[in-house]
């Protein structure tokens, strides 16, 4: 009875959405904290080991981390890199390893803290009752004739039901596809055409930053063009009635009559866990496909040790499930690890841009893992809507997307985390599953260089190539970087198109992993992200990332967000352009722009000088904070009438607002 009570609870709250309000409230490199977590033998030992012999190193932790139902016998199979197979002959269930082996030790440990739009609402769910609540959507799903290896989209806002309704695919043999619940019908309606869904789940509505977002209705308008859909399930996440047709379930309902008990499926270390789409090259996103064991093993390993996780900590990573970062670091990492997990449904600024740091407060959160975006976006607010809040429990920092620019990397260091949190700048990606290069694990009192990844995990061997293929040596390099040898936790292939991803990936580099990121290893041999290849500028003859511009622009105090894009140049073939936020309205831009201008000379050269500098009122984002600089190429380009989807957006409306400064600057320069 006390069970059936605390699912009630939880499902209900799920669906209320009073406002509560909340009053108005005001608010160097250096040594960044200990060493992390260290395995047995240290950093060193485990790094070595690892590079040396990577099937019997994955082989022994695998046999430690992972709850098996039939061991494996072969580690890694002798295959191609793109071909890669591990742990062969296994078997196992991830919900299992990611539930009931901690309901059989501690069923009342939180395992999610769901930090709701409400301000001062979280809800806490118990093990026990997340392992309730993932059988009885899984049942759900059998019951309307969901089987092993059937696809099913999920399109939802943060919340335990999201989590359940992916384990619940686990469970059962199920594969999802979780699609950021801000993507377009169009958008949503291509992921679910081209991996086959059979159904969708999906809430009423969703809420976020005090709005409402129509999901349904969205999933209405992509399923008219999906035949393959048969059941679209709808929860609910607010009292607002939606039309319900034939093919849409009423998931609370059916839930509730459901068993609680589900038989886990005995999967395949290979078989498909899920697939998650991200953008690529030709402009048609791709289905990234991850595996069962291989991945589940990665995302738990680099969430123990590059956090150093100790059970008890409240691990607060403020992705969203949409996005890769969302499904290794709020979901399948944290809870294989028993950990207890926040999930954030609000915004950065919402009531005010205090919100992450009370929650921090409030929640006594250890870890916070955030993008580099949202700190630019809080700085620019100041310090005293961080000050006014109790940060002392937190031990560890980290950023996540993209690289950190020094400015932000010291505000988030002093400010945030008052001089004494580790601060891991993070680089990975979809395609690797987990954390490849970051400052931490390390060995003992190791250093950690500001706005820099520095250190390859366990297993990652990462090589610079030249333009002729050939590996760089030494250091003080700069180059493509690769990863010499496959990892359990990498991508399998594209869905459906196998060969796009060899050609994607290990084609540039015969019998390496392309990233598609340039680095520089430094004097000391660390590695530091220099931005995507393809965001790389060919100024008379000097290639050159964007990011480095971006990022010598942003030590100025006055600029707290910029991008920078390249564009055709008569004479130098290209050239630089970026678009500034200025922190104030100030009619003495031009002062700032020359000063722009003379720190890009003395931090990169005089060739990385952008040619234009406009200011804006803010950049084109998508609702997770990523700048959308294929829009500002657009403006640029003179391609505003094909600018493309812009429903991905924060606000759409910002692209009329950049449309209208850049003809007001086309005008004043050319008179």
């Amino acid at each position: 009875m006390a069970l059936a009570a605390a699912r009630v609870r939880v499902l209900r709250s799920l669906r209320r959405s009073v406002h509560v309000p909340v009053a108005p409230r005001r608010c160097c490199s250096g040594d960044s904290g200990g060493p992390g977590a260290l395995p047995p033998g240290g950093y060193r030992v485990w790094q070595e080991r690892a590079a040396r012999d990577p099937a019997a190193f994955w082989a022994e932790v695998a046999r430690d981390a992972l709850r098996w139902d039939r061991p494996f016998h072969t580690a890694r199979d002798a295959g191609p890199p793109a071909a890669v197979r591990w742990f062969l002959g296994g078997r196992l269930n991830v919900s299992v390893n990611c539930l009931d082996q901690h309901v059989e030790k501690s069923p009342n440990r939180v395992a999610l803290i769901w930090e709701r739009d409400e301000p001062g609402a979280a809800v806490h769910v118990t093990y026990r009752e997340l392992l309730d609540l993932t059988c009885r959507l899984a049942n759900t799903l059998k019951k309307y004739g969901i089987q092993k290896g059937d696809r099913v989209a999920i399109y939802m806002s943060m919340s335990p039901l999201a989590v359940a309704a992916m384990l619940a695919c686990a469970r059962i043999g199920a594969v999802h596809t979780v699609v950021f619940a801000g993507f377009s019908a169009d958008s949503l309606a291509g992921r679910i055409v081209d991996s086959g869904c059979k159904a969708v789940i999906t809430y009423n509505q969703g809420v976020r930053g005090g709005r409402i977002i129509e999901l349904k209705m969205t999933v209405d308008e992509a399923v008219k063009n999906c035949p393959n859909i048969k059941h679209v399930f709808v929860a609910q996440r607010t009292d607002n009635k939606v039309q319900m047709g034939d093919h849409d379930i009423p998931l609370d309902e059916e839930m509730a009559k459901a068993a609680s008990i589900c038989a886990p499926e005995s999967m395949d270390s290979e078989d498909m866990l899920f697939l998650l789409y991200t953008s690529g090259s030709t402009g048609k996103p791709k289905g990234i496909v991850h595996t069962q064991a291989g991945y589940l093993l990665y995302a738990a390993l680099t969430h123990k040790y590059v956090f150093d996780y100790q059970q008890g900590d409240v691990f607060g990573c403020v992705a969203d499930v949409g996005w890769i970062t969302g499904h290794s670091y709020v979901v399948y990492g944290p809870l294989c690890n028993g950990a207890t997990s926040v999930l954030f449904e609000s915004t950065p600024v919402y009531p005010d841009p205090g919100r992450y740091w009370e929650m921090v407060e409030r929640l006594k959160i250890n870890q916070f893992y955030g993008a580099p975006t949202a700190i630019r976006l809080l700085l620019n607010y100041g310090e005293e809507w961080v000050k006014k809040y109790d940060r002392s429990s937190l031990k560890t920092l980290g950023s996540v997307g993209e690289p950190i620019n020094n400015e932000a990397w010291h505000w988030f260091y002093h400010v945030v985390g008052e001089g004494r949190c580790t601060l891991v700048d993070t680089w990975w990606q979809t395609e690797t599953g987990g954390i490849c290069i970051a400052p931490r694990p390390s060995e003992e009192q190791a250093e950690i260089v500001p706005a820099m990844a520095m250190r390859p995990f366990f297993g990652i061997v990462p090589v610079l190539m030249d333009e002729n293929g050939k590996v760089i040596e030494g250091n003080d390099v700069s180059g493509a970087l690769c990863i010499a040898h496959p990892w359990p936790g990498m991508a399998r292939t594209i869905y459906g198109d196998h060969q796009r991803f060899v050609d994607a990936y290990f084609s540039a580099y015969p019998g390496y992993y392309f990233t598609g990121d340039g680095a520089y290893r430094t004097e000391k041999g660390y590695y530091q992200i220099t931005g995507r290849m393809d965001d790389v500028i060919n100024i008379s003859g000097h290639r050159l990332g964007t990011a480095e511009i971006e990022d010598a622009m942003a030590d100025h105090p006055e600029v707290p967000e910029t991008a920078v894009i390249g564009y055709p140049h008569k004479i130098k073939g290209e050239g630089a352009f970026a678009f500034i936020v200025l922190k104030e309205q100030t009619d003495n831009t031009d002062r700032i722009k020359e000063e722009l201008k003379t720190i890009v000379a003395s931090k990169i050269a005089k060739y990385a000088v952008p040619d234009h500098i406009l200011v804006v009122k803010r950049l084109p984002k998508t609702r997770s904070g990523k700048i959308m600089r294929r829009l500002l190429r657009k403006v640029v380009t003179e391609q505003s009438s094909n600018i493309g989807d812009v429903t991905t957006l924060d606000d759409p409306s910002v692209i009329k607002e950049i449309l209208d400064a850049y003809q007001k600057y086309k005008e004043k320069n050319s008179s």
